[in-house]
């Protein structure tokens, strides 16, 4: 209907102008005018212009407050005509956005008295808002104070109409031939093929885009700082168990069972099944006695250690417990230098907000030989993070149950220009490492960050539940690039 009504008008006219015009005129959808215009300029019957329109539409409030009338009116009526009403009776009878906006912009106005007891200081008010709105709505123009006006109280908005004009082009005839698209075998067999017209190809048409699989971002990083560890020399440990004993994620680690992060309010606890099947026993006892009396140089933590606590299986709160099976599996061979690093996901009964999650990924990276001092590990720690492109680095003496000495980790933000904490790190104590069978002169330092904060800047995302979990908008991981780590 809209290809015959525009190629019909052009046998008679040498333009159609305005494509939204004509399609009101021949009582047409604008858009399935667009569309045969589209397909007719494809096959130069007609050419066509693009056209600009530049207008402004009400919002949603805008539109409220056209039907009702501006904050400021409502407000105003809502005061009796004679004597006064009390500031929290006044709010009782209008909506609050309402009351907030109106009694600023009444305010501003000097209509009313503000105060513990609300009044009139004029008796007839014209609203001037609703007024204008109106006639934007009706699509006439406005002056441009009053636009700004509008527009600063996001009121209005701009909007851009698109259309055509259009006219007949090389090919242009009063009927669109028909052209056959494909050659059937009924074409040959009755010899009709000799007849048809058949559609051209066009070989620079694009296809649709094929569908594929789109790594996340998390993914993206992960690979990069995988790829910095294996330069390092270091070797990726097994995480693929996320459940785990409390004796593997706390005891081992020389972490006294009495501690807060223990607790339900830190840690899923798993129901079924409950507890772990077995445990070195050798080693339990040894963990046991250092906890309960010390030993190495310490006097332990001086308290009864519980089995029973020990036997409580549990979602991993860090991957160190990984490294603590890894160091025990190592103490027990000829003794060999070795680096380890992980990268994957830990559980927290954290609060949920823009920066936390009761999941994340967790990054460490530890290092086993004889004789490491601290200055090895801020070497090591220089080398690590210079990779991902922080140089400047400062570190703050810090506590851990299992490290000592302790070290939090800042780097300058060139962005936020300001030093922000990147991650832990430490020495592993002697209490948990000779119970292991280690030599009395190997040393093990460590560190570990968060894969999800540096993600967050690399790609420029400020509320972490954008970037991961079940309400993320897959759009925008087909979108996101590979972002690329500075690596020196």
């Amino acid at each position: 209907m809209a290809e015959d009504a525009i190629l019909g008008y052009l046998a008679t006219a040498e333009e159609i102008p305005d494509s939204g015009q004509f399609a009101t005129q021949h009582g047409l959808h604008h858009n399935d005018v667009v569309n045969v215009i589209k397909s007719l300029h494809g096959f130069r019957y007609i050419d066509a212009q693009d056209i600009k329109r530049e207008s402004w539409v009400l919002t949603d409030e805008g539109k409220k407050y056209a039907a009702d009338g501006s904050p400021e009116v409502q407000l105003f009526f809502a005061i009796p005509q004679q004597g006064s009403i009390s500031k929290d009776e006044l709010q009782k009878k209008l909506e609050p956005s309402v009351f907030k906006i109106g009694c600023s912009q009444a305010g501003r106005n000097k209509w009313v008295d503000m105060g513990k007891q609300v009044s009139r200081k004029v008796q007839h008010v014209e609203d001037k808002v609703k007024g204008l709105l109106i006639r934007v709505q009706n699509g006439e123009e406005i002056g441009k104070d009053d636009v700004n006006s509008l527009k600063a109280r996001k009121l209005i908005v701009a909007q851009t109409w698109k259309g055509y004009s259009v006219r007949k082009g090389p090919n242009y005839a009063p009927k669109k031939k028909k052209v056959a698209t494909d050659l059937t075998r009924e074409n040959l067999q009755r010899g009709d093929w000799k007849e048809l017209e058949f559609k051209e190809y066009n070989f620079n048409a694009k296809g649709p885009p094929a569908e594929a699989g789109h790594l996340h971002p998390l993914q993206k990083v992960k690979q990069q700082l995988t790829n910095i560890f294996l330069q390092m020399g270091f070797e990726e440990m097994p995480t693929n168990n996320f459940v785990e004993s409390s004796f593997w994620n706390f005891d081992a680690l020389f972490q006294p069972q009495q501690h807060p992060a223990r607790d339900s309010h830190d840690t899923f606890f798993l129901e079924a099944p409950s507890t772990t099947r077995e445990l070195p026993e050798d080693y339990v006892q040894l963990v046991k006695s250092v906890h309960e009396s010390g030993g190495y140089g310490s006097r332990g933590y001086m308290y009864d250690w519980k089995r029973e606590e020990a036997n409580k299986n549990l979602l991993r709160t860090h991957t160190t417990a990984v490294s603590t099976r890894m160091l025990y599996d190592l103490a027990k061979q000829p003794f060999a230098p070795k680096r380890y690093f992980s990268i994957d996901r830990v559980f927290r009964n954290e609060s949920v907000d823009r920066t936390h999650l009761a999941e994340f990924h967790q990054i460490e990276g530890l290092v086993c030989d004889r004789g490491l001092t601290l200055g090895d590990l801020i070497g090591v720690l220089n080398d690590f993070f210079s990779r991902l492109g922080m140089s400047k680095l400062r570190f703050k003496p810090a506590y851990n149950p299992y490290t000592e000495p302790s070290m939090e980790i800042f780097s300058y933000h060139e962005g936020l220009k300001k030093w922000v904490e990147i991650g832990n790190s430490g020495m592993f104590r002697p209490e948990m490492l000779l119970p292991m069978g280690f030599p009395e002169d190997v040393r093990v330092i460590a560190w570990g960050l968060s894969l999800e904060r540096p993600t967050m800047i690399l790609y420029g995302i400020d509320n972490i539940r954008d970037l991961f979990g079940h309400k993320v908008d897959l759009s925008l991981i087909k979108r996101n690039p590979l972002c690329r780590i500075g690596i020196n």
